[in-house]
């Protein structure tokens, strides 16, 4: 009876020393390597599809009517800087918007101090004196009192309790004259009083409220757009990483290559017909991870054509080991599979 076509019993190396614990050894080093490098380029695909689907987002976003104007000009080839930049730029667009914000507010106050000059406005200017007064149901009718000197001192305290946002002040402002009015019968003079501040107060709110609206379309789209830019930066430096981490592997890869080709001793002639014949007993998805070895080490090669006419003496020593190594796990993983078969039918039958 003829031999196997392919015998891995022994493995010569150069040096006398050598054995095949060693080159398995090295066999697995090298296989582990790849591994690792094919996981890390699947990272990198991960994160430039990424790119690709923000780059698709912003080009349908700014094929739209609507949307954020500084997003729309925003250039297609965008920069990303670093997370401790964009770090830096929220701080700076932070500072920026809240003193936008405080000349808002600056401009409420001057409305609500020309109110403050009226001359119904006194019984609204200090808070209720509810025990001099005798109001006794009144934080009963009454959440929450407000006045028109609690709102200014709010507006100046330094204790951090100021206000943030002008509409925190609109809303007080209205509630020193709602509560005047929930409080008081409609035909009194102070429920009068209060419709009529509340009216004049509500004419001024209505000349700042595009300024008010705009200001906080800004502050949502700056913040989407940080959002995104942090997203951006983080993925960048993602893709840095990995960057480094794939050429510390591809210069290990190499001098594993060197290893295998010293540690291996040049395949005979007969060796590589072996080799050859036991290619042709892959399955055609085990003889596709093969094809993938050989291009490898030859960027020209196509793995992936119809036809593919492989000169197994043109490949390199480390390409051909690490051919002769993965054919090995392949038959042997198919034998098996094929001893199992035949024990299973084998029992059929004895049944």
């Amino acid at each position: 009876m003829e031999p196997s076509v392919f015998s891995f019993d022994n493995l010569p190396v150069r040096n006398p020393d050598g054995n095949d614990a060693d080159t398995e050894g090295f066999k697995h080093s090298v296989d582990g390597i790849f591994q690792k490098v094919d996981k890390l380029e699947r990272r990198v695909n991960e994160v430039e599809q990424f790119y690709l689907n923000i780059s698709k987002k912003q080009q349908s976003g700014s094929s739209k009517g609507g949307g954020s104007s500084i997003v729309k000009d925003k250039d297609k080839e965008r920069h990303v800087p670093s997370i401790r930049k964009q770090q830096q730029d929220a701080s700076k667009r932070e500072a920026a918007a809240a003193k936008r914000m405080q000349e808002l507010m600056r401009q409420l106050g001057t409305t609500l101090r020309q109110i403050a000059q009226h001359k119904w406005a006194w019984p609204f200017m200090q808070p209720v004196d509810v025990k001099g007064l005798g109001l006794h149901d009144y934080y009963e009718v009454i959440d929450k009192p407000m006045d028109l000197s609690t709102i200014k001192n709010q507006m100046e305290a330094n204790d951090g309790t100021a206000y943030k946002n002008v509409r925190e002040i609109c809303a007080d402002a209205r509630l020193v004259f709602k509560n005047a009015m929930k409080y008081n019968d409609e035909k009194s003079d102070v429920h009068v009083m209060a419709r009529k501040l509340l009216g004049k107060f509500e004419e001024k709110w209505l000349q700042l409220l595009p300024k008010v609206t705009e200001e906080e379309k800004r502050r949502e789209d700056e913040e989407v757009e940080a959002k995104l830019d942090m997203q951006l930066a983080q993925e960048a430096a993602m893709a840095r990483d990995l960057s480094n981490e794939l050429y510390e592997v591809d210069m290990h890869l190499a001098e594993l290559r060197n290893i295998v080709v010293q540690k291996c001793r040049k395949m005979s002639s007969e060796e590589k017909r072996k080799l050859g014949v036991a290619l042709t007993r892959l399955s055609p998805e085990d003889l596709t991870k093969a094809l993938e070895i050989v291009a490898q080490n030859n960027p020209g090669f196509q793995a992936t054509a119809e036809e593919v006419d492989l000169d197994i003496d043109a490949q390199a020593e480390s390409t051909l080991w690490r051919l002769k190594f993965f054919v090995k796990d392949v038959l042997e993983v198919q034998g098996k599979k094929c001893g199992k078969h035949r024990w299973q039918q084998q029992q059929e039958h004895q049944q």
